[in-house]
């Protein structure tokens, strides 16, 4: 005689969408029409349910369109089942392309994506790390992401985070190739380098995908050889986002990998990048590209095609929560993004992230992403918090 089958999970209906627009701490970008701490670019999201259970996810965008667009979707996700995310987005996706299918509403639905896997997450007690195919690995190493400066201040920026324990390092945009002068772009490279702790990494982003990116093929291939004498670890968005032949062509010429996607979103987009070899290194952003769904996706897609994936993840704790998650739940990631200094990474939760002996991060296996708003604190940067926490 067979067993009886045991009885399925009964349906987690979704009640409620909250979207709190981040503001206050909003952390330089280094872009030309540079932002203000009170500008809103990150997003918290709540998504309420029958259960009184709730899950949270971030949103990469202007805060008011995030709430825009949940007042598009709304219609499409109240009375659905929670634990269904992968199937709930891809709804989501599918009925609202013609509104125009990358924008706002990708990544309004990223936020809702990543909710909705905490939410599965904490119904059935795993962490979404074992949902999503199981943990690979425990811990991985942060990479801590920083604005380029002058070479007088760089090293003391780099000094300051390597000793709170940091080993591998991103600096980006800045000056660095906004001035035609190359021996400038040296130098701050020069001199994070010498600042680097015994066996760190380095890694540059150029920021191409900065308003009105002033350089081409030609200086990405120039700065290449720069860097790989700098022995810097990958060299980031060096062109135009969307100048895949160019793309190409660096990376069939550069000494070392070449890295970019982040300004792109879905899985559909990334294909053209990777069947023609436009990288070595893929960075889709879980806040922007369609959240934990898409991004395992593309990740999965990019190993198919000899492509690394490391994350994007300039964005807020629950980001680096999930691109965490990712990592354990996908082989040979070794890397996440940590922006160095932010608020919204390091002030927002109960118990914020720390730094191991070894400099690395432990993913947790707890339920869910595993981590824990604190209301208090998410208050300091949102008028909407308490909504953000009551169903209802």
């Amino acid at each position: 005689m067979h067993a009886p089958a045991k009885k399925t999970t009964a349906p987690v209906r979704i009640t409620r969408i909250v979207v709190a627009p981040l503001l206050g701490e909003s952390p330089p970008g280094g872009w030309s029409n540079e932002i203000k701490a009170d500008d809103s670019i990150h997003a918290l999201i709540a998504v309420h349910t029958d259960a009184g259970i709730t899950g949270f996810g971030s949103a990469f965008t202007d805060g008011r369109l995030v709430e825009a667009a949940a007042k598009v979707l709304e219609p499409l996700l109240l009375g659905e089942n929670a634990l269904e995310p992968e199937r709930v987005s891809e709804k989501l996706h599918q009925n609202t392309f013609w509104m125009g299918r990358g924008g706002s509403l990708t990544h309004a639905i990223s936020g809702i994506d990543i909710a909705l896997w905490d939410i599965l997450g904490k119904v059935t007690g795993l962490s979404i790390g074992r949902l999503a195919g199981g943990r690979y690995t425990d811990r991985v190493t942060p990479y801590c992401s920083l604005l380029m400066t002058e070479p007088s201040a760089m090293g003391d920026e780099i000094i300051s985070f390597r000793d709170q324990g940091f080993k591998a390092f991103k600096i980006g945009w800045g000056p660095f190739g906004r001035r035609d002068d190359f021996k400038l772009d040296e130098a701050i490279v020069d001199a994070a380098r010498r600042a680097l702790p015994e066996g760190g990494k380095l890694m540059v982003d150029a920021g191409g995908s900065d308003a009105f990116w002033p350089n081409g093929l030609k200086w990405a291939l120039r700065t290449a050889d720069m860097l790989a004498d700098h022995d810097v670890y990958w060299f980031e968005e060096p062109l135009k986002p969307d100048a895949i032949d160019d793309f190409v062509v660096l990376r069939n010429q550069s000494k070392l990998p070449i890295a970019g996607g982040e300004v792109l979103t879905r899985r559909q987009a990334y294909i053209p990048f990777l069947t023609q070899g436009a990288f070595d290194i893929v960075q889709p952003d879980v806040t922007k590209v369609g959240g934990l769904s898409e991004q395992r996706r593309i990740a999965r897609l990019a190993e198919d095609f000899g492509v690394r994936y490391v994350g994007h993840g300039w964005n807020t704790a629950l980001g680096l929560a999930a691109d965490l998650q990712l990592a354990a739940a996908l082989p040979n990631v070794d890397l996440v993004e940590y922006i160095g200094g932010s608020a919204y990474v390091d002030n927002i939760m109960a118990k914020p992230f720390s730094l191991d002996a070894d400099g690395m991060l432990t993913i947790p296996d707890l339920p869910g992403l595993g981590v824990t708003l604190d209301p208090d604190r998410v208050a300091q940067y949102t008028p909407d918090a308490a909504s953000l926490f009551d169903g209802g």
